[in-house]
Protein backbone atom coordinates (compact mmCIF):
# COMPACT_ATOMS: atom_id res chain seq x y z
CA UNK A 1 0.00 0.00 0.00
CA UNK A 2 1.10 3.59 -0.08
CA UNK A 3 2.14 5.39 2.35
CA UNK A 4 1.18 5.53 6.23
CA UNK A 5 0.12 8.66 7.24
CA UNK A 6 0.17 8.89 11.21
CA UNK A 7 -1.38 11.53 13.58
CA UNK A 8 -0.01 11.67 17.23
CA UNK A 9 -2.51 12.64 19.79
CA UNK A 10 -1.00 13.19 23.43
CA UNK A 11 -0.42 15.25 26.10
CA UNK A 12 3.06 14.91 26.85
CA UNK A 13 5.35 16.41 24.61
CA UNK A 14 8.30 13.58 24.90
CA UNK A 15 5.53 10.53 24.66
CA UNK A 16 5.05 12.36 21.26
CA UNK A 17 8.54 12.97 20.74
CA UNK A 18 9.33 9.33 20.95
CA UNK A 19 6.48 8.01 18.93
CA UNK A 20 7.32 10.21 16.23
CA UNK A 21 10.71 9.37 16.14
CA UNK A 22 10.18 5.65 16.42
CA UNK A 23 7.09 6.19 13.30
CA UNK A 24 9.21 8.24 10.96
CA UNK A 25 12.09 5.70 11.05
CA UNK A 26 9.91 2.71 9.52
CA UNK A 27 9.70 2.41 6.01
CA UNK A 28 6.62 3.43 4.85
CA UNK A 29 5.13 4.98 7.70
CA UNK A 30 5.62 9.60 8.45
CA UNK A 31 3.97 10.81 10.93
CA UNK A 32 1.69 14.24 9.85
CA UNK A 33 1.06 15.74 12.66
CA UNK A 34 1.13 16.18 16.55
CA UNK A 35 -2.08 17.27 19.21
CA UNK A 36 -1.68 17.56 22.91
CA UNK A 37 -4.82 17.15 23.21
CA UNK A 38 -8.49 15.96 21.69
CA UNK A 39 -9.97 19.12 20.18
CA UNK A 40 -6.45 19.76 18.68
CA UNK A 41 -6.89 15.47 17.25
CA UNK A 42 -10.10 16.21 15.44
CA UNK A 43 -9.14 19.21 14.13
CA UNK A 44 -5.87 17.58 12.53
CA UNK A 45 -7.74 14.77 11.93
CA UNK A 46 -10.15 16.83 9.94
CA UNK A 47 -7.41 18.67 7.66
CA UNK A 48 -4.70 15.97 7.23
CA UNK A 49 -7.11 13.06 6.77
CA UNK A 50 -4.17 10.55 8.52
CA UNK A 51 -5.03 6.71 8.06
CA UNK A 52 -4.19 6.28 11.77
CA UNK A 53 -4.30 8.26 15.02
CA UNK A 54 -2.63 7.30 18.04
CA UNK A 55 -4.97 8.46 20.58
CA UNK A 56 -4.19 8.48 24.34
CA UNK A 57 -7.63 8.25 25.96
CA UNK A 58 -6.61 10.35 28.84
CA UNK A 59 -6.04 14.44 28.40
CA UNK A 60 -7.22 17.28 29.59
CA UNK A 61 -9.93 19.70 28.27
CA UNK A 62 -11.46 17.36 25.60
CA UNK A 63 -10.23 13.91 26.13
CA UNK A 64 -9.56 11.29 24.19
CA UNK A 65 -13.01 9.23 24.23
CA UNK A 66 -14.52 12.56 22.60
CA UNK A 67 -11.64 13.05 19.92
CA UNK A 68 -12.38 9.57 18.61
CA UNK A 69 -16.27 10.13 18.50
CA UNK A 70 -16.11 13.27 16.61
CA UNK A 71 -13.27 11.27 14.41
CA UNK A 72 -15.57 8.53 13.59
CA UNK A 73 -18.62 10.56 13.24
CA UNK A 74 -17.06 12.93 10.64
CA UNK A 75 -17.86 11.29 6.98
CA UNK A 76 -14.79 12.42 5.44
CA UNK A 77 -12.20 10.35 7.80
CA UNK A 78 -13.95 7.20 6.86
CA UNK A 79 -11.06 5.67 6.13
CA UNK A 80 -9.32 6.72 9.10
CA UNK A 81 -8.51 4.36 12.09
CA UNK A 82 -7.98 5.19 15.77
CA UNK A 83 -5.85 3.20 17.97
CA UNK A 84 -6.11 4.16 21.45
CA UNK A 85 -3.22 4.45 23.75
CA UNK A 86 -3.89 3.40 27.85
CA UNK A 87 -1.50 3.15 30.77
CA UNK A 88 -4.05 0.58 31.86
CA UNK A 89 -6.15 -2.44 29.89
CA UNK A 90 -8.88 -3.10 31.55
CA UNK A 91 -10.02 0.81 30.89
CA UNK A 92 -13.85 1.64 30.95
CA UNK A 93 -12.92 4.60 28.33
CA UNK A 94 -11.36 1.87 25.89
CA UNK A 95 -14.59 0.13 25.89
CA UNK A 96 -16.89 3.00 25.08
CA UNK A 97 -13.73 4.00 22.24
CA UNK A 98 -14.02 0.93 20.45
CA UNK A 99 -17.61 1.19 20.64
CA UNK A 100 -18.28 4.40 19.14
CA UNK A 101 -15.45 3.14 16.26
CA UNK A 102 -11.87 2.79 17.29
CA UNK A 103 -10.06 0.15 15.82
CA UNK A 104 -8.43 -1.16 18.69
CA UNK A 105 -5.95 -0.26 21.46
CA UNK A 106 -2.58 -0.51 22.97
CA UNK A 107 -1.23 -0.15 26.51
CA UNK A 108 1.50 2.49 26.83
CA UNK A 109 4.39 -0.19 27.09
CA UNK A 110 3.71 -2.09 24.00
CA UNK A 111 7.02 -2.79 22.90
CA UNK A 112 8.40 -0.60 20.01
CA UNK A 113 8.17 -3.45 17.16
CA UNK A 114 4.52 -4.16 18.18
CA UNK A 115 3.25 -0.74 17.97
CA UNK A 116 4.82 -0.37 14.68
CA UNK A 117 3.07 -3.57 13.64
CA UNK A 118 0.16 -1.89 15.37
CA UNK A 119 0.10 0.61 12.64
CA UNK A 120 0.22 -1.39 9.81
CA UNK A 121 -1.99 -3.64 11.03
CA UNK A 122 -5.34 -0.96 11.16
CA UNK A 123 -3.75 0.48 8.15
CA UNK A 124 -4.91 -1.95 5.78
CA UNK A 125 -8.28 -2.11 7.22
CA UNK A 126 -7.76 -5.11 10.33
CA UNK A 127 -8.87 -4.69 13.85
CA UNK A 128 -6.44 -4.60 16.74
CA UNK A 129 -7.93 -6.93 18.56
CA UNK A 130 -5.03 -8.77 21.02
CA UNK A 131 -6.04 -11.82 22.01
CA UNK A 132 -7.89 -12.20 25.47
CA UNK A 133 -7.44 -8.46 25.97
CA UNK A 134 -9.82 -6.92 23.93
CA UNK A 135 -12.30 -9.75 24.70
CA UNK A 136 -12.13 -9.43 28.69
CA UNK A 137 -12.02 -5.77 28.70
CA UNK A 138 -15.40 -5.75 26.51
CA UNK A 139 -16.99 -9.12 28.79
CA UNK A 140 -16.26 -6.55 31.65
CA UNK A 141 -17.88 -3.26 30.39
CA UNK A 142 -20.38 -4.51 27.73
CA UNK A 143 -22.72 -5.35 30.48
CA UNK A 144 -22.94 -2.20 32.19
CA UNK A 145 -22.41 0.66 29.52
CA UNK A 146 -25.88 0.58 27.97
CA UNK A 147 -28.77 -1.11 27.43
CA UNK A 148 -28.58 -4.07 24.93
CA UNK A 149 -28.83 -3.36 21.45
CA UNK A 150 -32.22 -4.03 20.22
CA UNK A 151 -32.48 -6.99 18.20
CA UNK A 152 -33.19 -5.16 15.09
CA UNK A 153 -29.76 -4.29 14.67
CA UNK A 154 -29.58 -8.25 14.21
CA UNK A 155 -32.69 -8.69 11.82
CA UNK A 156 -30.37 -7.14 9.17
CA UNK A 157 -27.93 -10.38 9.06
CA UNK A 158 -28.57 -14.28 7.92
CA UNK A 159 -27.99 -17.16 10.46
CA UNK A 160 -24.68 -17.70 8.88
CA UNK A 161 -23.89 -14.03 9.56
CA UNK A 162 -25.00 -13.83 12.57
CA UNK A 163 -23.22 -17.34 13.40
CA UNK A 164 -20.01 -15.39 12.02
CA UNK A 165 -20.49 -12.33 14.33
CA UNK A 166 -20.94 -14.40 17.17
CA UNK A 167 -17.32 -16.46 16.04
CA UNK A 168 -15.39 -12.85 15.61
CA UNK A 169 -17.38 -11.77 19.20
CA UNK A 170 -15.56 -14.99 20.58
CA UNK A 171 -12.22 -14.01 19.53
CA UNK A 172 -11.74 -16.26 16.30
CA UNK A 173 -9.94 -15.20 13.30
CA UNK A 174 -10.94 -15.42 9.69
CA UNK A 175 -8.85 -18.67 9.23
CA UNK A 176 -10.16 -19.85 12.54
CA UNK A 177 -14.15 -19.39 11.61
CA UNK A 178 -13.14 -21.05 8.22
CA UNK A 179 -11.98 -24.08 10.02
CA UNK A 180 -14.91 -23.98 12.50
CA UNK A 181 -17.89 -23.76 9.24
CA UNK A 182 -15.60 -25.81 6.94
CA UNK A 183 -15.68 -23.21 4.35
CA UNK A 184 -12.51 -21.00 2.70
CA UNK A 185 -10.88 -18.59 4.58
CA UNK A 186 -11.81 -16.26 1.57
CA UNK A 187 -15.44 -16.94 2.14
CA UNK A 188 -15.18 -16.51 5.56
CA UNK A 189 -13.74 -13.15 4.96
CA UNK A 190 -16.60 -12.36 2.87
CA UNK A 191 -19.13 -13.35 5.73
CA UNK A 192 -17.35 -10.65 8.38
CA UNK A 193 -17.31 -7.99 5.23
CA UNK A 194 -21.12 -8.59 4.64
CA UNK A 195 -22.27 -8.47 8.47
CA UNK A 196 -19.98 -5.16 8.83
CA UNK A 197 -21.62 -3.57 6.04
CA UNK A 198 -25.05 -4.73 6.99
CA UNK A 199 -24.58 -2.96 10.76
CA UNK A 200 -22.31 -0.55 10.07
CA UNK A 201 -19.60 -1.32 11.55
CA UNK A 202 -16.34 0.87 11.12
CA UNK A 203 -14.20 -3.01 11.69
CA UNK A 204 -13.94 -5.94 13.19
CA UNK A 205 -13.94 -4.38 16.88
CA UNK A 206 -17.27 -3.07 16.35
CA UNK A 207 -18.66 -6.65 15.42
CA UNK A 208 -16.70 -7.68 18.45
CA UNK A 209 -18.57 -4.93 20.79
CA UNK A 210 -22.13 -5.90 18.97
CA UNK A 211 -22.10 -9.41 20.08
CA UNK A 212 -21.78 -8.80 23.41
CA UNK A 213 -24.27 -6.31 23.24
CA UNK A 214 -27.09 -8.21 21.30
CA UNK A 215 -26.04 -11.63 23.54
CA UNK A 216 -24.84 -13.18 20.56
CA UNK A 217 -21.74 -13.55 23.19
CA UNK A 218 -22.16 -13.95 26.61
CA UNK A 219 -19.27 -12.88 28.79
CA UNK A 220 -17.03 -15.38 30.56
CA UNK A 221 -16.57 -15.67 34.14
CA UNK A 222 -13.71 -15.93 35.23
Amino acid sequence: MSEIRVLLADDQALVRAGFRALLDAQAGITVVGEAKDGAEAARLADALTPDVVLMDIRMPGVDGLEATKRITANARLSATRVVILTTFDLDEYVFEAIRVGASGFLVKDTEPADLVQAVRVVARGDALLSPGVTRRLIAEFAGHLRKPAPAVELDVLTDREREVVALVGAGLSNQEIADRLVVSPATAKTHVSRAMAKVNARDRAQLVVLAYETGLVRPRST
